[in-house]
């Protein structure tokens, strides 16, 4: 259902003062009382007084008129700050809201005539357009980024792990567990991505314990680059590659592909 926004011709008395000060010219922050209630008395008194509701409220505003148009005559009241009071601000106050109101609601008929005329379709989008996902295209992920430049990277970690070797641990025996397959570090991959969307490919190559974890890691990586899951980037020459997700880890799929590789 519409909503009728229609302000009439002098709906209330608020209407007809804002149409006498707006006719006289008058600014509103500084109102002739005595002129405004003479021309407001002489409309209040051409008017059929047929509708009683109506002319309640126009009297109610005569004698607030009336009663302004007297207080100007007295000395004027101070606050408690010491200001003079304007025994007009009141009335001022309510006729610059009442303004306001009424401008909205020409706007919002305005609004309203423009639309009429429009009209909404509902998504009628083939089910084959709604499944199609762009091709991956893996030159375009690696644009800022070289593969040497991932291999130097690659490579300096591999050395910092060999320089946490201790010269004389190292040759104790020692039971070590499982190392993690390709296919089990991406799904940690997974997992990594969907509290970290953006991440140092440096600092998470040295977060790894071992250099199998390393390599499987760095394996992981370009896995995910050539599937577009992930988009790495350089800012400049030397600067880390930034890794980035650009999809969401709960879609990826295929990842337990690598097991037997």
């Amino acid at each position: 259902m519409a909503i009728d926004v229609k302000v009439n011709v002098f709906e209330g008395p608020l209407d007809l003062l804002l149409h006498l000060i707006e006719k006289n010219k008058i600014d509103i922050y500084d109102i002739p009382i005595v002129r405004i209630t003479d021309q407001y008395m002489e409309y209040l008194h051409s008017m059929p007084a047929e509708d009683l509701g109506a002319m309640s409220e126009f009297l109610v505003m005569a004698a607030t008129l009336l009663d302004i148009k007297c207080r100007m005559l007295l000395p004027k009241e101070k606050n408690e700050e010491g200001e003079e009071e304007d025994p007009r601000e009141e009335l001022v106050q309510k006729l610059l809201e009442y303004k306001m109101y009424k401008y909205m609601s020409y706007e919002l008929k305005d609004r309203m005539d423009e639309t009429e005329g429009v009209f909404f379709k509902k998504e009628t989008i083939p089910e084959e357009v709604l499944k199609y996902k762009e091709p991956v295209d893996p030159g375009e992920l690696l644009a800022s980024v070289t593969l040497e430049r991932l291999n130097e990277i690659f490579q300096s970690i591999l050395k910092r792990q060999e320089s946490k070797i201790d010269p004389i641990r190292s040759k104790f025996g020692k039971i070590e567990k499982e190392e993690i397959s390709l296919s089990d570090k991406m799904l940690q991959m997974k997992s990594f991505a969907s509290s970290h969307r953006r991440f140092s490919f440096r600092q998470l190559l040295e977060k790894q314990s071992s250099r199998t974890q390393v390599v499987v890691t760095f394996l992981s990586i370009l896995e995910l680059m050539k599937m577009g899951y992930i988009h790495v980037e350089q800012e400049k020459l030397f600067d880390d590659i930034k890794v980035e997700v650009t999809q969401d880890p709960e879609t990826w799929k295929h990842l337990t592909e690598f097991a037997d590789e």
